[in-house]
């Protein structure tokens, strides 16, 4: 069996759709520093390059007025147990165009592995970029993700990311996303994860809202066990008139695990308006509860609840 292939196995056991042999449907394929597979459609531009050892340079571009039919599936990883795979990011949604993009990061055998994601993205007026990224480490903990990416949202763009890592083990994730939003644009930034064992999860999203009648959510929902800990800094910052944003951290946490949550809320403006709402602690009792009285043991019922929480 040929390196695609594997990949391309590893991300349907992730839960990936079988779309690669689709030729209205967009893909890149990369393993490590490889580029198994590339297709781009009308109106979507996408070059990937080697740059060095374990070092792959992509560029995504979407033209101006076009809008992306189908979503652009990425499928990014490592399949030996150790290696490092660095991707240097450059994502360019010209005006009035609009794309989903479903990104799966598969590494099923990781006992050492590291993922190192550089992004640079840009969103010109109008325009809108949708990026769903879900992660699958297998159980051994082994991988260490970095991540880090600067936005810009021109007037009336929208940026929506969602991050989710729900099976297997986290390992160690930092991420680091700072995004510009001028007037009448939108930010979401959601992040699901599920930690457990001496998983380390940190991430830090911050998001300013510079333009009048520009709109943020910074929403993140983490359930951790054992030993697992998690630092989330949430920062929300409003500087012009009618700018407004929400900022939402959600944790529980069993046994041993530690979780801290660091909401920022900066107002500059007096007619700008941000709130927050942080909150930490074990699985709900009355929930849990009802749960138990319908037949399920304590485990089971925490399982539901956290399932449901995560994947809200």
């Amino acid at each position: 069996m040929n390196d695609y292939q594997m990949m391309v196995d590893a991300y349907k056991e992730a839960g990936g759709d079988d779309v690669f042999a689709d030729s209205e449907v967009a893909h890149l394929v990369l393993e490590r520093d490889k580029i198994l597979g590339m297709h781009a459609v009308e109106g979507l531009e996408v070059e990937a390059d080697k740059i060095s050892n374990d070092t792959v340079k992509v560029k995504v571009t979407i033209k101006e007025g076009y809008k992306i039919k189908n979503p652009v599936h990425m499928c990014f990883g490592v399949l030996p147990k150790e290696g490092r795979q660095k991707i240097e990011m450059k994502v360019e949604v010209q005006k009035d165009a609009q794309v989903e993009v479903r990104a799966d990061c598969v590494f099923p055998n990781a006992v050492q592995v590291e993922h190192i994601m550089d992004a640079v993205i840009n969103i010109a007026a109008g325009g809108s970029y949708i990026y769903k990224e879900h992660h699958f480490h297998g159980d051994n903990g082994g991988v260490e993700v970095i991540a880090k990416s600067d936005i810009n949202v021109e007037s009336y763009g929208k940026l929506v990311t969602k991050f989710d890592l729900l099976k297997g083990r986290v390992g160690k994730i930092d991420f680091d996303y700072e995004a510009n939003i001028a007037e009448h644009g939108t930010v979401e930034m959601l992040a699901r994860i599920s930690g457990q064992q001496d998983d380390l999860v940190k991430i830090r999203e911050a998001a300013h809202l510079k333009g009048e009648s520009a709109r943020g959510i910074l929403d993140s929902k983490i359930a951790l066990k054992d030993q697992a800990e998690a630092e989330i800094y949430n920062e929300l910052t409003a500087d012009a008139a009618e700018a407004m944003g929400h900022v939402d951290c959600t944790e529980i946490i069993k046994d041993q695990a530690i979780a801290r949550a660091i909401p920022i809320v900066d107002v500059r403006h007096p007619e700008a308006k941000v709130t927050h709402e942080a909150a930490i602690g074990s699985v709900d009792s009355t929930q849990l509860q009802t749960l138990m009285a319908r037949g399920l043991d304590e485990e089971e019922a925490s399982e539901v609840i956290i399932q449901g929480l995560l994947n809200d």
